[in-house]
């Protein structure tokens, strides 16, 4: 295998993986019986200790990382003609994951690379691709620029992985048992996802109700990504969906898109999956970034392995934050965005949050 871990990531990862051994060391002196309730309350006060290191997030530069639907049949064909660390990621990706993954990137077909078990793994894939790219163009200087990092959805584990939160091998397999275990609770039960635009998310959370009235709490929907003002989506059963659909104009929604996605990504649809996800992360290695990763789950920046696992497990269920926490970056001070990976999606929202906000794009 090609092993293509930054050196200087790598450096951070072993002295964070230190830490760890030397805050896991077992109460010698403790009484007999009392030892669990000790090490409990220990751990229990060094959690909320590390926890608080992000807690003032005074940023400059954010690299940011995009999600399911920014991939296109071709990409990364140039990347890895001109980077060779990025084919080295394509060909350590083939390896774990059992079929070449390039060959998908580059030839498609558009249906097989859309399907959510290969489009979650590509796109990790191509977005530290194009890290790579940025490294090899630009140097390691702009690299360490970066001092926040965060994904949109599938991309938080893009993000933990620039962050030296996750080895590429690791997150690339829990990207593959994401995908798998989210298509799996799609087939099991029919369900979708509905983009509403032209509204705000007050009148959007009233369309949904209205809907839910009709079809029932089971079949209903909810906000499931809260992109920015004017573009949310919602997500649940197919009669939901069809609901919003049918009563959008009432609320002067512009227009709606029924998204080609597998099923209600971010609602207890994808219960089933988030269990299979928290048994991988359960035991997959973690240890603290490097640099602060707002979660989409809450918007905050965990340092905790222990809580990172949780709200990635909890994101398969839980609401999409990403307006909450480009305000947050944008009110915490932040000067520039770098958006690396396939196409401008991430760009073209935070424009629409802040039009004077500074972005590039590095694409594959």
């Amino acid at each position: 295998m090609v092993q293509v871990i930054s050196p200087s990531i790598a450096q951070m990862r072993s002295a964070s993986s230190a830490s760890r051994v030397f805050s896991n060391r077992p109460v010698l002196s403790a009484p007999r019986g009392s030892c669990t309730r000790i090490h409990a309350q220990q751990t229990a006060t060094e959690q909320v200790a590390t926890e608080s290191k992000f807690t003032n997030l005074k940023p400059h530069t954010a690299f940011l990382f995009p999600g399911q639907g920014a991939q296109t049949v071709g990409m990364a064909k140039d990347v890895v003609e001109e980077v060779s660390a990025a084919k080295g990621l394509f060909a350590q990706a083939s390896d774990i994951l059992g079929y070449d993954l390039l060959k998908v990137c580059i030839e498609g077909p558009k249906e097989k690379l859309d399907s959510t078990v290969i489009s979650q793994p590509a796109i990790y894939v191509a977005s530290l691709a194009a890290l790579e790219k940025l490294r090899q163009d630009s140097g390691e200087e702009v690299i360490s620029q970066a001092d926040v990092a965060a994904g949109l959805s599938l991309g938080e584990y893009t993000a933990l992985t620039f962050a030296g939160a996750l080895k590429f091998e690791d997150g690339l397999k829990l990207v593959k048992i994401r995908g798998e275990s989210m298509q799996a609770a799609a087939d099991a039960r029919p369900s979708g996802m509905v983009s509403v635009i032209g509204l705000d998310s007050d009148k959007v959370n009233e369309l949904c109700e209205a809907a839910n009235k009709e079809v029932g709490a089971e079949e209903g929907v909810r906000i499931a990504n809260f992109l920015c003002n004017g573009n949310y989506a919602v997500s649940g059963g197919l009669p939901g969906c069809e609901a919003v659909e049918k009563m959008a104009k009432e609320f002067k929604a512009r227009m709606t898109v029924r998204l080609a996605v597998a099923g209600a990504f971010h609602t207890h649809f994808m219960k089933p999956a988030e269990e299979k996800l928290r048994e991988a992360l359960a035991s997959t290695e973690i240890v603290e970034p490097r640099i602060p990763v707002v979660s989409n789950v809450d918007a905050k920046a965990h340092s905790s392995p222990e809580a990172i696992r949780d709200t990635l497990a909890r994101q398969l269920t839980s609401p999409v934050q990403w307006e909450k926490s480009v305000n947050l970056l944008l009110h915490s001070g932040l000067e520039e965005s770098y958006e690396i990976g396939p196409n401008k999606v991430l760009a073209g929202i935070f424009k629409r949050i802040d039009k004077k906000h500074k972005i590039t794009n590095v694409q594959v």
